[in-house]
């Protein structure tokens, strides 16, 4: 059995531990040979691998990144309704492939189950910091940019005290707010504005202005993606992303000046972007990516197609990918208003 690895979207903490837990597991276990795609579906179009075997994953669980490269490329040239697949498959012919093991997002995961419908024996690992992909309860990646974000907003509520600020820090988040509220909750930031459930600008100065009577400094959490009550869009940058979509960004700095005027408490804002990405996985997880790894190499071994490894309470389940697929992830209304009551 050669077996392809190919890592799609935006990196993630634990895509590392996720590839090692497969080849450990597929190479020496079980057999197989496996491949990597370097930057993802780039490396397939060009045809840039690397063998995966027992050395070339050595010491990878506790390194952030991804160390064959992930990027944004696309996997068709063309509209879904006119791709070859046929040339398709012979591609993956040409690799000597007979499965994949797809690493990636909302986006890969539909990747994933479109190729499983049209003949490609592919399995699905999944990964996002936004925790936005069905079929699991956690992807691995969510609990490190959480860690990272809680650790900002304890740092930005000291010199907030300090000062007597008001501060708002910007997370990720386009269409879930999952990081924003996992953050929000355990830095016990007062308000948590999410893409789901837009507020007033006067609702949020309520909030700012209750702690600032009770002689404490507001700490607001807000995801990139939320907009004020009223507004069409998510306030964004110049330019598009990887997919073609209006980049976001700055609406902690579009609000902290709001938030001023309308309390008279002098506000600033801060962007972690990036950061959220970067640096080493927790060890939450290092443990569920390489348990991921191992489950999608197993599954391959049965031949089970079309599945995604996700984690189902304490345990790894093979969910179709049809299920984890076609809707975000979102943070429903109930776990919001739990929170929301204890906001100001």
């Amino acid at each position: 059995m050669r077996v392809g690895v190919l890592c799609s979207g935006g990196d993630s903490p634990g895509m590392n531990a996720a590839i090692r837990g497969a080849t450990l597991r597929g190479v020496d276990v079980h057999g197989f040979e496996m491949v990597g795609f370097v930057d993802g579906w780039r490396g397939f179009r060009d045809g840039e691998t690397v063998p995966l075997d027992r050395p070339a994953v050595r010491g990878l669980s506790g390194v952030g990144g991804v160390f064959l490269g992930t990027s944004r490329v696309a996997p068709f040239s063309s509209v879904l309704d006119e791709v070859d697949f046929d040339a398709f498959r012979a591609r993956v012919a040409d690799y000597g492939l007979d499965a994949f093991m797809l690493i990636g997002g909302n986006g890969t995961q539909t990747v994933a189950s479109i190729l499983h419908d049209h003949g490609v024996q592919v399995i699905g690992l999944p990964k996002t910091i936004d925790n936005d992909l069905g079929g699991t309860d956690y992807t691995f990646g969510f609990d490190t940019a959480v860690s990272i974000a809680s650790e900002a907003i304890d740092r930005l509520r000291t010199t907030g005290d300090s000062h007597r600020r008001c501060m708002v820090l910007e997370v990720m988040g386009r269409d879930a707010g999952w990081i924003a509220l996992h953050a929000g909750m355990a830095g016990g930031a007062q308000a948590i504005l999410v893409p789901e459930f837009p507020e007033s600008l006067e609702q949020v100065c309520e909030w700012v202005t209750s702690v600032r009577d009770r002689g404490r400094s507001a700490m607001v959490v807000v995801a990139e993606g939320f907009r004020l009550a009223g507004a069409d869009h998510a306030v964004t940058r110049d330019g598009l992303d990887g997919f073609g979509r209006p980049r976001l960004g700055g609406v902690a700095e579009q609000l902290a000046p709001l938030i001023e005027a309308g309390t008279g408490i002098e506000t600033r804002a801060t962007v972690l972007g990036h950061v959220q990405r970067g640096g080493a996985p927790t060890a939450f997880d290092r443990v569920l990516a390489t348990r991921t790894g191992i489950a999608a190499a197993d599954a391959v071994l049965r031949g089970e197609w079309g599945t995604l490894a996700g984690l189902r309470g304490d345990r790894i389940e093979l969910v179709p990918l049809a299920e984890a697929v076609g809707r975000l992830k979102t943070v429903p209304e109930d776990r919001y208003a739990e929170v929301r009551l204890n906001f100001g």
